[in-house]
């Protein structure tokens, strides 16, 4: 909920966070009536974030149209995923060299066991489409924010600013591909506290990898059952699912 004291860059946050999770789309228009209402918010903030957002490389602005939320290659998609593949297996190679903390690693252990509890229905239930993206994002920024390496951070959050390439998107249809990839965060963390970087790095690409074949996968299901996609989209949130 936000409040009249409600900085911009708070709204960039918001809206960023949304954006990567895939609830506005490629080409979605940012009206700023449309989000002040949204938002409950004055316009003032929210033109100032929209900035912000575009400086990020995460929408476009165009004279006399306004902003809508940029739209990325498959080749920029696969760079990112490429880039983001080496940057998340080198913090965790970081992570394993330098150790965790015991309370770190409590965290990470409760990330764990909150996606056992999600999968242990055997199915995947749209509900906790939302509580799985949050610990997957506590895993992996904990990850890179324990690595040591006040850059790593920067380089891979410009990243995630291919929405597609981001640890905020999923492909929420197929529980064994889900699975699968818990099943790698629970081989991560322990190649992290066992001290093996060379084990954590190779996990944490393959992971990442895996990741971008899987939507790339979705990506090419999609295109040939939309040939013609539409020239602009309205702006309405939606998930990727």
């Amino acid at each position: 909920e936000f409040r009249t004291t409600t900085s911009a860059a708070e709204i960039a946050l918001h809206l960023r966070e949304r954006i990567l999770a895939g609830e506005f789309a490629p080409g979605a228009r940012m009206h700023q009536v449309q989000l002040s209402e949204m938002l409950g918010i004055s316009r003032t903030p929210i033109r100032e974030a929209l900035s912000q957002l575009t400086n990020q490389g995460l929408l476009i602005h165009e004279p006399n149209r306004g902003y809508s939320v940029r739209a990325f290659s498959e080749v920029e998609i696969r760079a990112a995923f490429e880039v983001r593949a080496r940057l998340e297996s080198l913090a965790c190679g970081l992570c394993a060299r330098n150790g965790l903390d015991t309370s770190i690693l409590a965290r990470l252990k409760a990330c764990l066991a909150e996606g056992d509890s999600i999968l242990a229905k055997g199915a995947l239930d749209p509900a906790d489409l939302a509580p799985y993206r949050a610990m997957n994002v506590e895993f992996h920024e904990t990850l890179i924010q324990q690595a040591g390496n006040p850059f790593l951070g920067d380089f891979i959050r410009q990243c995630h600013n291919v929405p597609l390439a981001s640890d905020r998107v999923f492909v929420w249809q197929d529980y064994g591909i889900i699975a699968r990839s818990h099943d790698d965060h629970h081989r991560i963390l322990h190649a992290i506290e066992t001290r093996d970087p060379e084990r954590a790095e190779a996990l944490m690409r393959e992971h990442v990898v895996f990741a971008s074949f899987v939507l790339l996968r979705m990506l090419d299901a999609r295109r040939s059952h939309s040939p013609h996609p539409p020239e602009e989209t309205p702006l309405r949130p939606r998930r990727i699912s």
